[in-house]
C-alpha cells in the first residue's frame, strides 16, 4: 500500500438515517477487494455493522473504520474509510469522525433529498471545515427525483452543489449514469455484482437531460476560476476536462463547492465512481491546513504541525473501545511517525503512555503494524490514561490540539443492580462505557442511593441498558426515562452576602463573600469575551484586597459546586453570571474551605432572590407525513405543547418542522405511526433549553 501522502485519502460516509451509508460502505469494501462477499444491512450481515444491536436493528450505532486499496488510472491509493451512524442519538460518533477526516461523502436518499439529520451532519462538517462530495443514492427507488434532491442541496443546505453526473432514468427504469465531464453513458453489469462498467454514447432519449445538466456544471465550474470565466464567456465549449477537474478540485478543497454524483448502491450502480471522485476532488492529508494547537505550558501561545513524517509526532485520540486484549485507542496521526513500543506524551494530563501494539483496523478485525506515520488512522493498545479528545505528542515537542465539543445529555433514567455481585460489576462497567462514549454520563445520588445514567435519547439509553445486560452480563433494573432539566434565573440580585463563620475549641472558620448574579446566555458571554464554563460565568471584581487573592479560586469553586447541585430541584444551574464584588477575611480563621462555603451560600441566596426558573430541553422535530394526515399530526403536536415553525409540500407529502418539549415526546414514534397508518416518519434532535411554564414547573418539582 502507498505511504506517499498524495496517495492517501481519509474519508467518511455520513448522512441521515436510512439514506444508505452502510450499503455504500459495504459496496466500497467489495469493489476494493477488502471483502469477497457483500453483506446487506437488511439481512444483518453488513461488515461495518459488527455489533449485535446494529445487526438486529439494521442501523449503525458506532462508527467503524477500515483501510482499503483503490487502483485509479494505474496508481494504487489507500483509502481510510469511516462509516458513521445516521441516528441523532449517536451524533457524537459523527462528530468525532468528522474531527479527524480530510474529506467526506454525504449520502442523500434520491426520493427524500436533504432530511433533518443530513442538515445536522452538514453543519458538523462545516464546523470542522471538511470538504465534501454528495452522492444522491437510491435512484432505483420508486419516486426518486434527481432534480428535486439536487435542488434540496442548494436550498436547504445553502451549498454550491455542482452536478458531475446525472442518472439515466429512475426507479425500476434506472439504466445507468451519465458522466457529464466526458459526456459518456456508464452501465453496471448485473452478472458480476456490478464490477464491470461499460461506457458508451449517451442514448438519444437522455441527450437533452445530459445537455441541461452539463450546461449547469460548466457554468458553475467556470465561476470558480477567473481565467476559466473569461474563457467560458468567449467560448463555453473551449473548457477542457482537465481544466474543469483542476478548478473543481481546488474549489472543493477550499469549501467553495461540492461535486454531486448519483447512483443506487443496493443495485450496485455508481459506487466505484465515488472512490474515483474522492481521489479527483477530495484532499490528501498534506493538502489540508497545518493542524493547530497550543503550548501546554503557555496556552496563549499558538503552535502548528505540518502533515509530514519529518515533523515532531502529534496525534488526536478520537475513539476508545474496550477490548479483551486491552483498550483499543483510535488515533488520527497528524505529523511525525509512530513506532510499536514507543513512548508518547499526553500533554493534557502530563502522563507518558506506552504504545505496546499498533494496528490497522478493518471494522472489528485488525492487521498488526510495526510503524506508521502522518495522515494515517490507526488503533493502538497500551494507553491507560488517554481518552477521546486527548492529544498525544512527542515528549520533547509538546502540543495540545483543539479538543472536541461534546453535546450535553438531554435524557436520564435510574438504574440499579439486582445483586451485590452486580453492584460491584456495575461501577466498572459504567466507567468503561463512559470512556468509550463521551456523550454518556452516570452519577450516583447519595441521598436516594440511585445510579442515574444520562444520554442523547431513548434509543441511546436502551442500547446502553442492553450492553450492560447482554454484553457485560450484569443484572440491572431500570426506571422510566426522565428529562434532564436545568435551572436558571430570570431576574438579578445585587450584593448578596454569604458568611461562613464557625467557632470551635481551637481555630475557627471564617469566610465572607458578596456576589451579584444576573442572567446571561452563551452567545452574550461570547460577545462580551467572557469565559462560560458549565453554564456559569464567574467574574472577580474585588478591589482593595478585601479578599486575599489565594481565596478567590475557592469562592469560584464553591459557586460552581452550588450551581451543579441546583436551587429548586437539584438540577444544574446554567446561564448565570456571578460577580464577586466584596467580602472580608480573618487573619487566623480564614481558609480555603471557609471561602468555598461562603461562595456556595452567597450563590444560593442570590439565585433564590433572583427568581429561579426551571428550563426544559426543546427538541427540533421533523415529521414527514402524507398530506391527508396533516390535521391529525398538527393537532397532536399542539397537544404536546409543540409549535410548527415551518411546513412544506413535497408532492403529496408534507414536511413539518416543529419545536416540541422533550418531556412530551416519549413514545412519539409509536403514536405517530398509529395515527398515520404507519405511513409517517419523524426525526428529532436537541435544539435548546427554554423556561418552563410555572404550572408545569410545580408539577415536576412536586415529583422530586
Amino acid at each position: 500500500m502507498a505511504t506517499d501522502l498524495n496517495f492517501v485519502r481519509n474519508i467518511g460516509i455520513c448522512a441521515h438515517i436510512d439514506a444508505g451509508k452502510t450499503t455504500v460502505s459495504e459496496r466500497i469494501l467489495f469493489y476494493t477487494g477488502k471483502i469477497h462477499r457483500m453483506g446487506e444491512v437488511h439481512e444483518g450481515t453488513a461488515t461495518m455493522d459488527s455489533l449485535q444491536e446494529e445487526q438486529e436493528r439494521g442501523i449503525t450505532i458506532q462508527s467503524a473504520a477500515t483501510s482499503c486499496p483503490w487502483d485509479y488510472n494505474g496508481k494504487e491509493y489507500k483509502i481510510n474509510l469511516i462509516d458513521t451512524p445516521g441516528h441523532v442519538d449517536f451524533t457524537i460518533e459523527v462528530e468525532r469522525s468528522l474531527r479527524v477526516l480530510d474529506g467526506a461523502c454525504a449520502v442523500f436518499d434520491g426520493k427524500e433529498g436533504v432530511e433533518a439529520q443530513s442538515e445536522t451532519v452538514w453543519r458538523q462538517a462545516e464546523r470542522y471545515r471538511v470538504p465534501r462530495l454528495c452522492f444522491i443514492n437510491k435512484m432505483d427507488k420508486l419516486g426518486a427525483d434527481f432534480d428535486f434532491s439536487f435542488g434540496s442541496i442548494l436550498t436547504r443546505l445553502g451549498a454550491n452543489a455542482i452536478p458531475i453526473q446525472c442518472p439515466m432514468g429512475f426507479g425500476n427504469d434506472l439504466k445507468g449514469v451519465i458522466d457529464l465531464m466526458r459526456m459518456k453513458a456508464m452501465y453496471w453489469s448485473t452478472e458480476d455484482d456490478g464490477r464491470t462498467i461499460t461506457e458508451g454514447e449517451i442514448p438519444e432519449e437522455f441527450q437533452d437531460e445530459a445537455e441541461k445538466w452539463r450546461t449547469i456544471m460548466v457554468e458553475k465550474i467556470a465561476e470558480l476560476d477567473d481565467a476559466l470565466t473569461e474563457k467560458y464567456l468567449s467560448d463555453p465549449s473551449s473548457l477542457t476536462v482537465d481544466e474543469m477537474k483542476a478548478a473543481l478540485r481546488k474549489g472543493t478543497i477550499g469549501l467553495r463547492c461540492f461535486p454531486v454524483l448519483c447512483g443506487a448502491a443496493l443495485k450496485r450502480v455508481g459506487v466505484q465512481k465515488i472512490l474515483d471522485a474522492a481521489i479527483d476532488y477530495l484532499p490528501c492529508p498534506n493538502e489540508r491546513e497545518d493542524v493547530e494547537g497550543v503550548d501546554p505550558k503557555e496556552t496563549s501561545k499558538k503552535l502548528s504541525r505540518p502533515h509530514s513524517e519529518d515533523a515532531p509526532f502529534s496525534a488526536l485520540v478520537f475513539k476508545v473501545v474496550s477490548d479483551i486484549a486491552g483498550n483499543l485507542t483510535y488515533l488520527r496521526i497528524y505529523s511525525g511517525k509512530l513506532d510499536k513500543g514507543s513512548r508518547v506524551l499526553n500533554p493534557g494530563n502530563g502522563k507518558r503512555e506506552n504504545v505496546s501494539r499498533l494496528y490497522e483496523m478493518h471494522s472489528k478485525d485488525r492487521t498488526a503494524l510495526d510503524t506508521t506515520g502522518a495522515g494515517q488512522i490507526v488503533a493502538v493498545v497500551g494507553l491507560k490514561d488517554s481518552f477521546t479528545g486527548d492529544t498525544l505528542c512527542d515528549p520533547d515537542n509538546p502540543i495540545i490540539l483543539e479538543r472536541m465539543v461534546f453535546p450535553e445529555p438531554v435524557i436520564s433514567m435510574s438504574i440499579e443492580p439486582v445483586t451485590a455481585d452486580d453492584k460491584k460489576k456495575l461501577g466498572e462497567a459504567l466507567t468503561t462505557i463512559r470512556r468509550e462514549d463521551p456523550s454518556f454520563r452516570s452519577n450516583y445520588n447519595e441521598e436516594t442511593g440511585e445510579t442515574i445514567i444520562s444520554g442523547m435519547g431513548e434509543l441511546h439509553l436502551e442500547i446502553i441498558k442492553n450492553k450492560l445486560t447482554r454484553d457485560m452480563k450484569i443484572g440491572v433494573n431500570v426506571g422510566k426515562p426522565r428529562v434532564a432539566y436545568r435551572e436558571t434565573i430570570v431576574g438579578t440580585a445585587k450584593d448578596v452576602r454569604g458568611l461562613f463563620k464557625k467557632q470551635t475549641g481551637g481555630r475557627g472558620q471564617y469566610g465572607d463573600a458578596v456576589v451579584s448574579v444576573s442572567p446571561i446566555t452563551k452567545e452574550e458571554a461570547e460577545a462580551q469575551e467572557l469565559v462560560m464554563k458549565d453554564g456559569i460565568v464567574f467574574e472577580d471584581s474585588v478591589t482593595g484586597g478585601v479578599i486575599p487573592r489565594e481565596f478567590i479560586p475557592s469562592v469560584e469553586y464553591g459557586v460552581r459546586q452550588a450551581a451543579a447541585s441546583g436551587i429548586l430541584g437539584g438540577y444544574p444551574v446554567i446561564n448565570v453570571k456571578v460577580e464577586l464584588v466584596f467580602g472580608s477575611y480573618h487573619d487566623v480563621d480564614s481558609s480555603q474551605i471557609a471561602f468555598e462555603q461562603a461562595g456556595a451560600l452567597a450563590f444560593r441566596e442570590a439565585c433564590t432572590r433572583a427568581k429561579p426558573a426551571l428550563l426544559e430541553p426543546i427538541m427540533k422535530l421533523v415529521v414527514t407525513t402524507p398530506d391527508e394526515f396533516f390535521g391529525n399530526v398538527s393537532g397532536d403536536i399542539a397537544s404536546r405543547r409543540g409549535q410548527i415553525v415551518d411546513s412544506e409540500m413535497r408532492g403529496v407529502t408534507r414536511v413539518l418542522h416543529c419545536e416540541v418539549p422533550l418531556s412530551e415526546l416519549f413514545g412519539y414514534t409509536t403514536s405517530l405511526r398509529s395515527m398515520t397508518q404507519g405511513r409517517a416518519s419523524s426525526a428529532m434532535e436537541p435544539l435548546t433549553y427554554r423556561i418552563m411554564p410555572d404550572r408545569l414547573k410545580d408539577e415536576v418539582l412536586a415529583k422530586q
